[in-house]
């Protein structure tokens, strides 16, 4: 085990700041632990590791990490929690963004520098419930995925490293109930080495802007990606910046003037506002393995 204190010059949400790495409550690679530290599983540039985050009281933060990757994996605690982040380059010019700002003080946006484990994710969520994606994700992690390192629970698992992907049978796609277009998606971008090319990601077949801004939020914290096309985004900006719903287009334009800082203006209307409440009935969780 390797160990690491880390003393910020802000008070670290942890669990709010990690909790967007979180594919479902069921998430081999992520836990809470009964005293309120997070731990996750990652496929690092060393190898497999897990992750052990916890916020003190007097505002410092401690890591612990195990397996090969536990080196990279401490090191890189403070860009996970938005180190590298500045939060002064916002500057609220309306009411609204000012309020939130005020109710979120501080609001950094974290990074975890693993490109390929934020594409196949947000690929497996594409268009489709989180319930649908996120038990295609338990379902490939468990089979595929290495055992994770250290003192956890026998079913947490590290995702799989790129080119095991490739690996995964037809059958097991088809099982994880995942739709045969993403499948095909995540095949072909396995092929390729994204660590170092998140700012060309919609040159990927497949691959368009809702999912590029979903990579580039979680592995490389781009304050200005904005996910067009999520289907609870523009009604989250909407009612947090001027009281009602509103369209794609309505969301760039009510964020157009944060060009360079737009997701951290939809950061804080998530987490200053939080959801709206639901209207109309659920997506159905679709299961291909029925098929």
């Amino acid at each position: 085990m390797l160990q690491r204190e880390w003393t910020p010059g802000w008070r670290v949400p942890v669990r709010a700041m990690l909790s967007l790495h979180r594919r479902g409550r069921a998430d081999p690679a992520y836990r809470v632990a009964t005293d309120g530290s997070v731990w996750r599983a990652v496929h690092t540039p060393d190898g497999p590791g897990t992750l052990a985050v916890a916020g003190r009281a007097d505002g410092s933060v401690f890591a612990r990490a195990w397996g090969p990757g536990a080196g990279w994996l401490v090191e890189n605690v403070p860009a996970m929690l938005g180190a590298h982040d500045d939060p002064a380059a916002l500057t609220p010019l309306d009411r609204a963004v000012a309020r939130l700002a005020e109710r979120v003080p501080d609001l950094r946006i974290g990074r975890t520098d693993r490109v390929w484990e934020a594409l196949v994710a947000a690929v497996f969520e594409q268009k489709v419930v989180g319930d649908e994606a996120y038990r295609a994700w338990r379902y490939l992690l468990t089979r595929y995925g290495d055992r994770a390192p250290g003192p956890v629970p026998a079913d947490m698992r590290v995702p799989p490293p790129r080119p095991r992907w490739r690996e995964i049978t037809e059958s097991d796609w088809h099982r994880s109930g995942l739709e045969p277009v993403r499948a095909r998606t995540v095949r072909a971008a396995a092929t390729v080495d994204v660590e170092r090319k998140a700012d060309r990601l919609t040159a990927l077949r497949g691959i368009g802007p809702w999912t590029a801004a979903h990579t580039r939020i979680r592995a490389v914290g781009d304050p200005d990606a904005v996910p067009v096309g999520d289907y609870h985004t523009p009604s989250v900006v909407g009612l947090a910046l001027i009281g009602e719903r509103v369209d794609d287009d309505g969301m760039l334009e009510l964020l157009e003037p944060y060009a360079g800082q737009r997701y951290r203006v939809i950061r804080l209307c998530e987490l200053g506002a939080g959801m709206p409440a639901r209207r109309g009935p659920r997506m159905p969780v679709r299961d291909y393995r029925s098929f």
